[in-house]
């Protein structure tokens, strides 16, 4: 049953009208109010000098410095004259001015404003709750002169629902024309859904030539949508992106996204045309299917790793080379996890091709893509948690971690079956020993792995042997107690500042793997090796207490180390190549494996925030093998008034026998320079002048590869956004130009998508 509507304090009863004037007669039922007239019902209220109401009809008539409200629908009107029917709430207006509050929806990207809604006209009527307005305008800007108008011959407006002009205009500061639409809908409604063209859109790149975009908007029904955009380029063609969104049940929800054209080719010197064309297919999928089992699924599929970096809009999604797809269907109770994994990893490696002559004719360079795939299809996970099973004298856990599925990898150089049966299960127990603050915590697990094919490390080639692996791991960790000391902070930062030193230490033995190189490589999996290694670590914290009691960790660093007994793994090292072994990944993200070593790289963590809203974080590794930095990665953000700042650094020296633009077998680490950083001043909110600018700088090539500048100007209800993008990398060089014009309340006109501002 619906709710009775709110009934506003001091209101008349729902049959009474109350009449007032310094002037009042009556003649027939007719009440003629002169000077301060007013009538007023329980949802309607009119003020004017002079009011003739007709108590029989209901009509009224009103003259003169008119004032109209409508309490329901919180709408204010004045007019010269207007003629109302206050029971059926029907009339008109003349020379009529009037406001509604704007629907406020504080989107990134959106500009807000807390101005309602005003129109103006030269007549209105009202008919069953719909207003129709003539040769009138609409802003939400400061009057008298409002930054746009939308106007048009006439208006269909049904407050809380929508509001659609016809052949309207629609002008900056009332004269210039921004554009011209036959026909303009706004929804009003609290949750607007409604089929439509949206805004077309037109700009212009230096390698696609001149755009215009068309999209439509499909509200299929309550539960689905879709949005259709056709996008033509005069020098590429055209492009097709779909994106359909679903809502099945209240506890499953999916979204497919496609984007693909069928590219005309970039024209060479030569006359020639390289074809850059392909698709992107993207999907999300979620669903409870009961009992306490969840389905979620993340499918990506790309045809060409040259089609992304040649149309993608942004930076990063250009050379992240990696597309991964995964479906889970999952249960998790008390200390279990159960999980049933379809899952597939392409990863998208551009070869350089240089330029050379065939004959007379030269062929230009170009990337060609060299696609490593993996896949499981399925894989079943099941897994405990640590489970206490005794508390007497020590205390010991129990877990067990176990997959079973059906794998395949495919690349140029070698493909397994499509089906590679892999079963691998892991039982572990560990204790703990606590003794005046040390705590030893000693771990011994036993894995068993059993996989279908076999790699031939001689032939290169996969072979039809089944290869068994019986693993033993023991580990040792000491924790020793944290040393601590406070002291007086500086008054600038705090009351006090606490010092903690946390020593660590650790031992591991692995044995039992005797064929590695026999090993497939689909995941983490197949990267055990034996080993027998130590591990020390130091991290040092400072704790800031504040003024107000609030205390956080402003700086730590912390150093690790790893000592191999054994300084080839088993024999898993194969000398003067890259070895990815588990022993070094789960240190570091750098490979440092190009032989036998003892030592490991001294891996550095400094991370700082000294003040609200600044961090920064420095990690590096320093190697004994080449005696120097061989990496190092810095960033730094911090944000203070309008004004914001953020910086990074990655560096990785050319370790191994590495040549620019190539990776040789015996390449350890190819060199690396890049620098990133991001200013601004203002925000997507603030009024006035607002500025950003983003780059991704290349040291090694001396190149730009990615620039970004955007300028935004806000006024009370509307702003204006210009944007200028570079991209150099790959086969890629082009310039973009974006502009968007945006209003408060409503949303952005343009070619400058909100994803694609810098605030």
């Amino acid at each position: 049953m619906p709710l009775p509507p709110l009934v506003r304090p001091g209101a008349p009863a729902s049959d009474v009208t109350e009449i007032e004037a310094i002037e009042k007669t009556i003649r027939q039922g007719v009440y003629h109010l002169r000077g301060k007239a007013r009538v007023e019902t329980r949802d309607v209220l009119i003020t004017a000098d002079e009011i003739d109401y007709d108590e029989n009809t209901a009509e009224a008539e009103a003259r003169g410095n008119v004032y109209f409200k409508h309490f329901t629908e919180n709408e204010e009107l004045w007019a010269d004259k207007v003629q109302y029917n206050v029971s059926a709430e029907t009339g008109k207006f003349f020379q009529i001015q009037g406001r509604a509050p704007g629907k406020i929806d504080p989107r990134p990207g959106l500009l807000i404003t807390n101005q309602p809604f005003t129109f103006q006209g030269r007549w209105a009527e009202r008919i069953g709750g719909k207003y129709l307005l003539y040769e009138g305008t609409v802003t939400n800007c400061k009057l008298p002169r409002p930054s746009w108008i939308l106007k048009a011959p006439r208006f269909d407006i049904v407050p809380g629902d929508r509001a659609i002009a016809y052949r309207a205009w629609f002008k900056l500061f009332r004269v210039i024309p921004l554009f011209y639409a036959p026909v303009f809908y706004k929804s009003l409604s609290k949750e607007p859904r409604r089929s439509g063209f949206l805004t077309p859109s037109i700009g212009t790149t230096t390698r696609r030539g001149n755009m215009v975009a068309v999209s439509y908007y499909w509200a299929i029904n309550r539960s689905y949508d879709a949005i259709y955009r056709a996008t033509y380029f005069t020098q590429r063609g055209l492009m097709h992106t779909a994106d359909f969104r679903g809502k099945p049940t209240s506890r499953s929800d999916f979204d497919i996204y496609f984007n693909g054209i069928n590219d005309r080719g970039v024209l060479l010197d030569n006359g020639d045309r390289r074809k850059e064309g392909g698709f992107l297919l993207t999907s999300n999928f979620r669903a409870s299917l009961g009992r306490g089992f969840e389905a979620r699924a993340q499918i990506h599929y790309l045809s060409s790793f040259q089609f992304r970096q040649a149309f993608t809009e942004t930076f990063n999604e250009a050379i992240f080379s990696e597309v991964q797809s995964t479906g889970l269907v999952t249960k998790h109770w008390s200390s279990y996890g159960l999980n049933f994994v379809f899952s597939q990893k392409q990863n998208f490696q551009n070869r350089f091709i240089p330029g050379r002559f065939d004959g007379d004719q030269y062929i230009f360079p170009y990337f060609e893509d060299d696609i490593t795939s993996i896949r499981k299809l399925p894989q079943i996970e099941f897994n405990t948690r640590d489970r206490e099973i005794r508390n007497r004298i020590l205390p010991f856990w129990v877990s067990f971690e176990s997959t079973a599925g059906m794998l395949r990898r495919n690349q140029n150089l070698f493909q397994s079956r499509a089906f590679v049966e892999r079963f691998d299960a892991e039982p572990r127990i560990m204790t703990a020993f606590r003794f005046k603050g040390f705590s030893i915590l000693p771990a011994y697990s036993i894995r068993e792995t059993y996989v279908g094919s076999s790699f031939d490390n001689q032939q290169f080639a996969v072979r039809g042997e089944n290869v068994v692996r019986h693993a033993r791991e023991l580990s040792v960790d000491l924790v020793a107690p944290s040393l601590a000391r406070i002291f007086n902070a500086p008054s600038k930062l705090g009351t006090k500042l606490k010092h903690v030193i946390e020593p660590r230490a650790g031992f591991r033995w692995v044995g039992g793997v005797n064929n590695f190189d026999r090993l497939i490589r689909f995941d983490e999996t197949e990267l055990l090796s034996n080993t027998k290694e130590a591990e020390i670590s130091l991290a040092n914290r400072f704790f800031l207490k504040r003024h107000d009691g609030y205390v956080y960790e402003a700086f730590s660093w912390q150093l690790l180390h790893r000592r191999y007994f054994d300084p080839t793994f088993g024999g898993s090292i194969v000398n003067g190549a890259r070895n990815v072994l588990l022993s070094g990944s789960d240190l570091t993200g750098y490979t440092f494996l190009q032989g036998p070593r003892r030592y490991s790289p001294i891996v550095s963590v400094l991370r700082a925030s000294p003040v609200a809203g600044t961090g920064v974080e420095w990690r590096a590794d320093y190697d004994p093998a080449f005696q120097r930095l061989t990496n190092s990665s810095f960033t730094a953000d911090t944000r203070f008034s309008q004004y914001l700042v953020s910086i990074g650094h990655a560096h990785v020296s050319d370790t191994g026998a590495c040549e620019f633009l190539q990776v040789r077998p015996n390449c350890l680490s190819p060199r690396y320079n890049q620098f990133r950083g991001m200013f601004g001043i203002g925000n997507e909110q603030r009024r006035g002048w607002n500025a950003a600018f983003s780059a991704y700088y290349d040291f090694d090539r001396a190149v730009m590869q990615f620039a970004t500048t955007q300028v935004s100007y806000n006024l009370d209800c509307c702003g204006f956004s210009l944007q200028y993008r570079r991209f150099s990398f790959g086969v890629r060089n082009d310039n973009q130009f974006r502009a968007a014009f945006v209003i408060a309340n409503i949303g952005s006109f343009g070619t400058l998508k909100r994803q694609e501002r810098l605030f």
